[in-house]
């Protein structure tokens, strides 16, 4: 038998300790999370919106709403300053995202076939407005939760997890939807997201509720100007702004040019991503380790080249086989994509002073999120134009639209991106 020492009882757990299962709470968390959000999101929700009955434009519409609701964190960040707990304002909002959100399945068993579209861009964007509150919150919570000195390589790790999970789920719902095309794919599809949505809200309760370290000034306007007086801050967010608004002109309708336009399957569609995934996992560890060693804005820079390989891949297709040129771009995608995401995360939570990060991160998010809605928007409007397109001209929809695009993001990089990011 194990004696204990009396002392020891009574005594509040070190803080070491309380560190770890805050970390581990917060891992645990993303497990349902990532589910829902691969099983929602990507290809599927591409997949499901062509079921209901989308076009290009409602599509593009659908993937630009996400960034654009992203405004409201500005709003948000003033009204944190006056709540008292995080944690009940995260359940919240964060929970109403994920129910909001799953119950989109249910639309084509309550709602005529002529509303489908109309109801789901209704409920998806009530959703996304929960989710940008929910994650600015989250993102302000898990800024404290996790040290400073860790964060790179947590996240990292945390990320290659997660995706390798997401990278599971893609695989499986890909040959689930190729085998029960249509309703049936889609509601056996639902059922696993509708737990998920349940478990991952009830997870939320087991976060920490750590004091927040509220802003320095009291008025609206002060508190929004200050990020727009941190020159380097302001900088570096318009140039990865306008970036966003480059990249979003096609790498959000990837799963759509596939589905629709070169007509790939769903098991193969879902292939692609889940390498694009592996890939990525591998990413996430090494950019997580060099940012112990590098800064932010330095690995974000060399993301941009990654990303604009991407979509000049594609112009492989007109000399090598279909496939050959999507797993290529999807590589590069993987690579560049989630390191940018991971590292525009710390730049918000690691560049940015404590007091007043919520409204940084809302000031980064609104600026970001307005490109990256008007992004995709544009571009479903023109790959509906290219859609009149002869026969002949049909390489401009397939893959002469992405090279033109990736040129221009690779020459912005080395010129504005060198400038103002490895300054």
């Amino acid at each position: 038998m194990v004696k204990m020492n009396p002392s020891s009882l009574g005594k509040p757990r070190r803080k070491g300790s309380t560190q770890r299962t805050n970390l581990s709470i917060a891992t645990w968390e993303g497990v349902p999370a990532i589910i829902l959000q691969t099983l929602l999101g990507g290809p599927f929700l591409t997949g499901f919106l062509l079921y209901l009955g989308a076009g290009s434009r409602h599509i593009g519409f659908v993937l630009a709403i996400t960034t654009f609701v992203n405004i409201a964190q500005i709003g948000a960040a003033y009204w944190m300053q006056r709540i008292r707990s995080r944690k009940r304002a995260l359940l919240l909002f964060v929970g109403g995202h994920r129910i909001l959100w799953s119950a989109t399945g249910l639309i084509p068993f309550i709602f005529p076939k002529e509303w489908w579209v109309s109801v789901f861009i209704g409920l998806y964007t009530v959703a996304f407005i929960c989710n940008t509150i929910g994650g600015m919150i989250w993102t302000s919570l898990i800024g404290d939760i996790v040290p400073a000195k860790v964060r790179g390589r947590y996240f990292g790790i945390r990320n290659t997890i997660l995706n390798a999970l997401g990278s599971v789920c893609l695989f499986g719902g890909g040959i689930l939807l190729d085998r029960y095309p249509g309703e049936t794919g889609f509601l056996i599809l639902f059922i696993p997201v509708w737990i998920c949505a349940i478990a991952n809200t009830v997870i939320y309760f087991f976060y920490p509720d750590l004091p927040f370290e509220r802003s320095t000034e009291k008025s609206f306007s002060r508190m929004f100007i200050k990020p727009f007086q941190d020159r380097v801050f302001l900088k570096a967010t318009i140039f990865l702004a306008a970036w966003l608004l480059i990249q979003t002109l096609i790498v959000p309708l990837y799963s759509y040019v596939m589905l629709d336009l070169l007509k790939v399957s769903y098991q193969m569609v879902s292939l692609i991503t889940v390498v694009q995934t592996l890939v990525m996992m591998g990413g996430f560890y090494i950019w997580g380790n060099l940012n112990a060693r590098y800064s932010n804005k330095t690995l974000l820079f060399w993301t941009l080249p990654v990303i604009a390989l991407s979509c000049l891949s594609w112009g492989l297709m007109s000399f090598a086989p279909v496939l050959v040129a999507l797993f290529l771009s999807h590589i590069f995608l993987g690579i560049g994509v989630g390191g940018f995401n991971q590292l525009a995360f710390n730049f918000t939570i690691g560049d940015t002073p404590k007091s007043e990060r919520p409204m940084f991160i809302a000031v980064y998010s609104a600026l970001t999120g307005v490109t990256s809605f008007i992004g995709p928007l544009i571009g479903g409007w023109l790959y509906e134009k290219m859609e009149t397109l002869s026969e002949a001209m049909v390489w401009i929809s397939t893959y002469g639209f992405q090279v033109t695009v990736g040129a221009v993001m690779l020459l912005l990089t080395f010129t504005l991106g060198r400038r103002i990011l490895l300054k």
